[in-house]
């Protein structure tokens, strides 16, 4: 049954850089690139060597750990470089790309086809099932598993979100033929949340809609899954974020791996912020160059919470839909003018220390100064104000911290995902990486639990 989920716990971070809805082409991408850090839990397995040719949807490597999991490259080309980081850690990689895109071919499939284990199979091969991700664990589903239900979130109410509705534009389509296959693969159903107001995807079959309101993380696929169906111990629900669900409409509809993505290049340090057509994988650089302002930055692949931060010779991540530039914030600060006895006009707090509370609707050129360091994480109530699950965020973090197993599953680690505690990281005065230890947690139970 259909549910309007209002969320009144949250924060909106209202950031200068809000794309405009145009799209444009981006740059040339001579080298593309897959990096396994992109793919939590994953231990790559190589299935190709530096010189190789391969073809768009030619498998790169796969996941050690279930080796029907592969991840294929985006372009054809030559292999160029297999990069590699401490102890031969595989960082990504990197292929050199033809001027002409030459596809290794798949079945196609339509709606009107009930093999459920001939879309698993197709969707393995194709390299299509890395998109599909599943909860408890927050990683790559395992084929093996019939979900509970599936959940796509088309409301991003993250900071200088992309809009859906727009990056999806003439491809619906697509998309329809994304949920169809969803249906097929769903042992309950697909539920689908909706901005309140949004009209784009009113005419999706085969969902349940869900309209979602309310301050970040609202638009959050957890809080979609809480809000209408929590998880409980020994459930499983998969989730698919919806430009991944137009991917995968798209590529079982002609048969190839195209991996053509429209991202919201966004931030105060963009010249002129807009949408771009790429491919995942693409050089940074491909989308920024004569894009943005002078002096120092910082690109993150993603939003400002939850993103990785990238170089220009560094790669567009696989999943991203944006791409931010905001300033470096490595600048000194006189305490008088700029520091804490400032009064704080262009600041943004969640507590009332600057005025910020005053002006709702002014938008903020925010840098990536912690403006403190890590300390004692003491209980001070500011998670709780921006975590809208019946979850208490300060007590499952710090039963993570000592590893303590059943207060973890008492407290609801089954339902969460690092993403649901960006904005407690954001506002949390001890200035602890609280996405990193939720990412150890999650690692933790499920080398435990899983089989």
């Amino acid at each position: 049954m259909s549910k309007a989920v209002k969320v009144k716990k949250g924060l909106d971070i209202k950031l200068v850089g809000q794309a405009e809805q145009k799209v444009s082409p981006a740059g040339n991408s001579e080298i593309y690139a897959l990096q396994p850090d992109d793919f939590f839990g994953v231990v790559p397995k190589l299935t190709v060597k530096e010189g190789a040719e391969v073809e768009a949807g030619s498998p790169l490597f796969f996941d050690k750990q279930r080796e029907d999991v592969l991840f294929v490259s985006p372009v054809s080309g030559e292999v160029v470089e297999i990069m590699r980081g401490a102890k031969r850690k595989i960082l990504a990689v990197k292929v050199l790309a033809d001027k002409e895109i030459k596809y290794k071919s798949f079945p196609t499939w339509s709606k009107s086809s009930q093999d459920r284990d001939g879309l698993v199979k197709l969707l393995q091969e194709s390299g299509l099932w890395p998109f599909v991700k599943q909860r408890p664990y927050g990683v790559i589903a395992n084929p093996e598993d019939t979900p509970r239900d599936i959940y796509v979130s088309t409301y991003d109410s993250s900071p200088l979100a992309p809009d859906t509705a727009f990056s999806v534009g003439e491809e619906k389509a697509h998309f329809q033929t994304g949920m169809d296959a969803l249906n097929l693969l769903s042992g309950g159903e697909v539920h689908m949340g909706v901005k309140k107001g949004e009209t784009f995807f009113d005419d999706i079959e085969g969902v349940v809609k869900h309209t979602v309101s309310g301050p970040h993380p609202a638009g959050n696929v957890g809080v979609l899954i809480h809000h209408t169906n929590p998880i409980n111990k020994g459930e499983i629900v998969w989730t698919v974020n919806p430009l991944d669900v137009v991917m995968i409409g798209r590529c079982l509809t002609s048969g190839k791996f195209d991996a053509k993505r429209t991202i919201a290049l966004t931030g105060s340090e963009t010249k002129a912020p807009q949408y771009y057509t790429t491919r995942i994988g693409a050089l940074t650089k491909s989308v920024t160059d004569g894009k943005l302002k002078e002096g120092n930055v910082r690109i993150i692949s993603g939003n400002v919470l939850t993103g990785a931060k990238t170089e220009p010779e560094g790669f567009l991540g696989f999943y991203s839909t944006q791409m931010t530039v905001i300033p470096e914030g490595d600048q000194k600060k006189f305490m008088i003018t700029e520091g804490w006895l400032s009064p704080g006009l262009d600041k943004f707090s969640l507590s009332k220390a600057y005025p910020s509370w005053l002006f709702p609707k002014k938008r903020y050129k925010l840098d990536t100064n912690l403006n403190g360091e890590q300390r004692a994480f003491v209980v001070t109530g500011e998670l709780e104000q921006v975590f809208p699950f019946d979850i208490y965020p300060m007590q499952l973090i710090k039963a993570i911290m000592i590893n303590d197993i059943d207060s973890m599953e008492k407290l609801g680690i089954y339902e969460v995902d690092a993403e649901d505690f960006a904005l407690c990281e954001f506002v949390c005065t001890s200035k602890i990486n609280i996405q990193d230890v939720v990412r150890q947690g999650l690692a933790d139970m499920k080398k435990e639990f899983a089989a």
